[in-house]
């Protein structure tokens, strides 16, 4: 029996050139946060994405904002007006009300002023009924002493650290009020919730001046990443995508490479790509892209997706054959 091979029925991650990650050292390092699943990396490609919208949009909503990185590019950038950024965790919802109130030079004054130690920062975390910006400050001694910047329960401090520093290795208090002193300038543009990312998405769906940065946990299909590195992990990933289907802007949303996600993507008729980036282990890993149409991304030489098994029907029998990916243009 012969077996055929199947061109890819996902044509659009199919190139045959590989592209290196984004060296993060070329992005303006802008967040006070050293966050997992952060988006440093993603920058340039938001760029191209915000850059290519026609009109101009007002205002960029992103719902997960976590360490909100691409929120504020965008702002100092000037690549949109204003930006909504939500988030529920309490500590980092803390910060980003902080920053929103106007309490950056408090925030920069307190981080030069604190002498770093093991002792002095379980000290300073084990103060309850502590104000806004109090919490604030507990985040990001959190944030940089504790390992990976996870704030999940169960994160510990870290023990080693680069160079055996152990909870100094991240503890760059200069860079890090800089970075607060900085934000000042963009704070007036910044709406913050603390509330569901889903229901904000929702509630600006209908506007056509309006678009969506969505980095969501990654737990769809079982990854368990996103229960070990964020506390409030748990989302409806199939009301997501519907969610994304009924907005009258444009979107763009990064995800896991997981088959339970493209599935999704391809039942809502959403184009994809896939994206190289390194983890915190400096192994070269795939995000993918989701959005209504990347073409804008033709120009980039995107990464294969893995070689598929599909069966082909011949003479009512079916042949496993493997599925290669093809020089077509991607579908629009």
């Amino acid at each position: 029996m012969k077996a055929f091979r199947q061109q890819s029925l996902f044509p659009e991650l199919c190139d045959t050139k590989a592209p290196k990650p984004v060296n993060v050292a070329s992005v303006p390092q802008r967040s006070p946060f050293r966050y997992p699943g952060g988006k440093t990396w993603f920058v340039p490609t938001f760029r191209d994405w915000i850059k290519n919208q026609y009109p101009k949009p007002e205002i960029l909503v992103e719902p997960f904002a976590g360490g909100g990185i691409i929120s504020i590019t965008a702002l100092f950038e000037e690549l949109v007006a204003r930006v909504v950024m939500v988030e529920i965790d309490e500590d980092i919802a803390a910060v980003w009300q902080s920053v929103v109130d106007g309490h950056t030079a408090w925030l920069a004054k307190r981080i030069l002023d604190f002498d770093l130690t093991k002792e002095a920062v379980i000290q300073e975390i084990s103060k309850n009924n502590v104000s806004v910006k109090e919490k604030a400050f507990q985040t990001i001694l959190k944030n940089r002493t504790f390992h990976g910047g996870i704030l999940a329960d169960g994160s510990g401090f870290l023990k080693h650290g680069e160079n055996g520093k152990g909870i100094l290795s991240r503890w760059y208090p200069t860079t890090i009020a800089k970075r607060f002193e900085n934000l000042k300038f963009i704070a007036d543009r910044i709406t913050f919730r603390q509330e569901d990312g889903l229901g904000v998405i929702k509630e600006y769906s209908q506007r056509n001046d309006v678009v969506f940065f969505i980095d969501p946990p990654y737990t769809a299909g079982g990854k368990k990443a996103g229960k070990r590195l964020y506390r409030h992990f748990n989302i409806d990933h199939e009301r997501l995508f519907t969610l994304c289907q009924s907005v009258k802007g444009d979107f763009l949303m990064t995800y896991d490479n997981a088959e339970e996600v493209k599935a999704m993507a391809r039942k809502h008729g959403f184009q994809m790509r896939l994206i190289p980036m390194k983890n915190t282990h400096h192994a070269t890993m795939e995000e993918l892209v989701i959005g209504k149409n990347l073409s804008w991304m033709d120009s980039y030489p995107s990464v294969h997706e893995p070689l598929a098994e599909y069966k082909v029907a011949s003479n009512q029998k079916e042949v496993p054959t493997t599925a290669s990916c093809g020089r077509k243009k991607p579908r629009r």
